[in-house]
């Protein structure tokens, strides 16, 4: 796979791989190789791979050298070509064999299991000198603040707010905040990206970037606001903890009601892009005739019904993250207008003549099958494959029934936080196949808490929404029995605490004096 080797002199940087689609070069925080120096402009030239080969496009008011000569229009570029952008050099080179059988060999493999079997590589700062010295702080967040105790690098001798080290699509950029900063004995006026192992000197704090490796399994319990304990689930939530770091687009595929939202969700507000907007559109409710409009935007009379300039999603998305949900319901001519979009970059409004670069993550999810899709020719196999450079299947209920008690209860607790689900209401609730999915069971639980109250039991429980009619077996005496079972699991729950059973049953201590009463139950505790 052909590289850029980046050089400053005679000393190499870094290696960038090359694929198809769009690469930008310059000192802003959206390029994809990230140059510093005032020579250097924000978005200082593009390459893009066709398949077939690379051209390059000189974007700067600088100018961009190619093999010592101004860049003038596109070029093609061949191996061994050289880019000249300010005092740095990137020559375009052939991965060596040992390097392309390694990665012909990744990209064959599913991203899962790349995810959960290859080791995870993190930025980690490292004090060297100083206060503090052999410290060791994980860049996970956006931004790590350096100054003063109190920060997330604390050193008393700092200014308050010294400095910021900002993650920006994987990659550190150092900010000068309030103080002086110096990186290999420079003094740093303006935002730049910092690279692994450069010494940075802030006071009398020194530190590096280091790579820290983790070859453990990915795994966890909850992601964003969704929960489980299942093998499964804890496994899928520790893969898309990992994908959230990344900036890769994400393919979300599983059943109507799997959570598919809510993992695009959780990979945004996981992300270095959490401060920045989250846009979503469901791509089955536009209408093929809107569909630029709704992505790209409109400038104003460009249709009938446009009376005023207007935004698209990925605009709004700017920054941040652009959730597709429902992509395998786009027709042809919509799928041949995102693919477009997503390998060149480039957004022109519907009607305008102003072309853009919004920075944006793509998040897409289908409960359709898209390989299906593909074969019938009802879906494009090139963007399937622009849109699953990561995928991740979310399990539909029924495969995980482990998890059943933990999610309803987390879904109750959204509904009312006084909400009580009775152990007998669980395991009928772990008998149902659950078509719905999450969505359905969040219905039935609706159901039971206006229907019924915040007590769930068998007998609240309506598993259709035609069935709040009263059925066969709920009579008053099944009811009182049911009510009586519940008082003594409580009873028993909370080892003969009444006032702990009145908060658990949402009900007040008399209220709850007189059922125990009315069933015999005041001399029981447990």
């Amino acid at each position: 796979m052909p590289r850029f080797l980046l050089s400053r002199g005679d000393e190499h940087l870094l290696d960038v791989s090359l694929r198809d689609g769009r690469t930008l070069i310059g000192r802003g925080d959206n390029c994809d190789v990230l140059v510093p120096g005032e020579a250097v402009s924000r978005t200082h030239c593009v390459v893009t791979g066709r398949g077939d080969g690379f051209e390059v496009q000189d974007r700067s008011r600088h100018g961009t050298l190619l093999n010592g000569q101004r860049l003038s229009g596109r070029q093609p570029l061949q191996v061994g070509d050289r880019l000249g952008i300010g005092p740095f050099t990137l020559e375009l080179r052939e991965s060596q064999d040992d390097q392309a059988t390694a990665s012909t060999r990744a990209c064959g493999r599913p991203a899962q299991e790349l995810l959960t079997s290859d080791a995870a590589r993190h930025l980690v700062l490292v004090v060297t000198e100083g206060p503090g010295q052999g410290r060791r702080v994980p860049l996970t967040r956006l931004r790590t603040l350096i100054g003063g105790l109190g920060t997330d690098l604390g050193d008393e001798a700092l200014q308050p707010r010294h400095a910021e080290v900002q993650l920006v699509r994987g990659r550190a950029l150092l900010k000068p905040l309030d103080g002086a900063v110096y990186v290999d004995a420079e003094r740093v006026q303006a935002t730049m990206p910092v690279y692994v192992n450069e010494p940075i000197r802030l006071g009398q704090t020194h530190f590096r970037l280091e790579h820290e490796i983790d070859t453990s399994a990915p795994e966890a319990t909850r992601f964003g606001e969704m929960v489980g304990d299942s093998e499964i689930m804890r496994r899928t939530f520790g893969v898309l903890r990992r994908m959230a770091a990344h900036n890769a687009p994400v393919l979300l595929l599983g059943e109507s009601g799997t959570g598919k939202e809510l993992a695009a969700r959780g990979l945004h507000d996981g992300s270095p892009r959490a401060g920045a907007p989250f846009v979503a559109v469901n791509c089955g409710a536009i209408a093929e005739n809107l569909f630029e409009s709704e992505l790209f935007g409109h400038v104003k009379g460009s249709f009938t019904g446009a009376t005023q300039t207007r935004e698209g999603a990925f605009e709004r998305a700017n920054g941040g993250t652009l959730f597709l949900d429902e992509v395998g319901e786009l027709p042809e001519a919509a799928q041949a207008k995102l693919l477009r979009a997503l390998e060149s970059g480039e957004i022109r409004k519907v009607g305008g003549a102003t072309v853009t670069y919004p920075d944006v993550r793509v998040v897409a999810a289908t409960n359709r099958n898209l390989q299906d899709s593909i074969a019938e020719g009802r879906f494009r196999s090139d963007l399937f494959f622009r849109l699953a450079v990561l995928a991740v299947r979310l399990p539909p209920l029924r495969e995980r029934p482990d998890d059943l008690a933990t999610l309803a209860r987390a879904i109750g607790k959204r509904l009312d936080r006084d909400l009580w689900i009775s152990d007998d209401a669980i395991r009928m609730l772990q008998q149902h196949d659950f078509p719905g999915n999450g969505r359905e069971l969040r219905n039935i639980l609706t159901r039971a808490l206006v229907l019924g109250g915040t007590v769930v039991t068998p007998q609240t429980l309506s598993f259709s929404p035609w069935s709040y009619e009263l059925r066969p077996d709920t009579s008053p005496d099944r009811l009182e029995d049911a009510e009586k079972r519940v008082l003594i699991e409580a009873l028993s729950r909370a080892r003969g605490n009444r006032s702990k059973v009145a908060r658990d049953l949402g009900i007040a201590r008399s209220t709850l004096h007189y059922k125990l009463q009315r069933f015999g139950l005041l001399d029981r505790d447990v």
